[in-house]
């Protein structure tokens, strides 16, 4: 099957159109796939949720909420700088020692990266495990070795926030949530919102989907995890992630993501992304 083309459609004009590849696996084999199933792209954020293994393996006292920002791609809104502030507090780390960087357009410096949940979870991890924090995000820290392990993969690149980061074919990717941990997965559940935050993908995937798993990376995509053991993983290939939603309502039914609407700086409606 080809991959599924997503219009953006202004007036009665097609503006630009995204071509997204889409696999589905269950207990390792590949059950249907759109596009190239074999396309090779890196994990971004869509592997924080195992990246939380090293912090969950940790403690037994973790609150869903230290959890589950530990997995966010956050947007800096209040509930989730403040379970940031929690994941720090029981690391005895401030966010001096966060070794992301601030983010443009985001308060409270590098608090307010988008990616200082997992970070903050990573010093916490450090802190359990007798590992300096100086140096966490390098590829030689212990830290990044057991993830390196957990992920099998090798030769990293670095990722937007400094964290080293791996590259997979679409068909492992489809099964990397399924992989998740059930106390990882549980904190997800629990407070999706938490993870991406207002109008996030991935928050509002998890929202529709009771029961579901779902976490965004960079460039285009998404992979998710059904109750049932299926795994899927959407790219888009051009990086931009707003084909994902109709790709999404096409392969999983969530007719909510079937057509977004294009707004103008005005709030008006002037067209819409749907699958052409």
């Amino acid at each position: 099957m080809d991959a599924l083309s997503v219009a953006v459609t202004r007036g009665d004009v097609v503006e630009a159109v995204h071509r997204v590849h889409a696999v589905a696996v269950r207990d390792g084999d590949v059950i249907a796939t759109a596009g190239d199933a074999e396309r090779v792209a890196f994990l971004r954020s869509a592997w924080k949720p195992i990246q939380a293994i090293a912090l969950v393996e940790s403690y037994d006292d973790l609150t869903d909420e230290e959890v589950a920002i530990a997995c966010a791609s956050h947007q800096a809104e209040p509930a989730q700088l403040d379970a940031v502030r929690l994941l720090l507090a029981r690391a005895g780390a401030t966010a001096d020692d966060l070794e992301n960087g601030p983010q443009e357009g985001r308060p409270q410096g590098k608090l307010g990266h988008n990616c200082s949940g997992k970070h903050a979870g990573f010093l916490a991890a450090c802190r359990a495990q007798g590992w300096p924090f100086a140096g966490y995000r390098l590829p030689g820290h212990p830290l990044q070795k057991r993830l390196r392990d957990l992920v099998g993969g090798d030769l990293p690149a670095i990722d937007g926030c400094g964290i080293p980061t791996y590259a997979a074919p679409l068909t492992a990717q489809a099964g990397l949530l399924t992989a998740t941990p059930e106390r990882v997965a549980a904190a997800m559940r629990a407070r999706p919102e938490l993870v991406g935050g207002a109008g996030a993908d991935d928050t509002a995937l998890m929202q529709a989907l009771p029961g579901w798993l779902a976490k965004r990376g960079a460039e285009g995509l998404l992979c998710a995890a059904a109750p049932d053991g299926h795994g899927y993983a959407f790219k888009v290939a051009d990086g931009n992630g707003r084909g994902l939603r109709p790709a999404i309502a096409a392969v999983l039914g969530v007719e909510t993501f079937a057509s977004v609407p294009l707004e103008n700086s005005l709030g008006e409606i002037v067209g819409a992304v749907e699958l052409a």
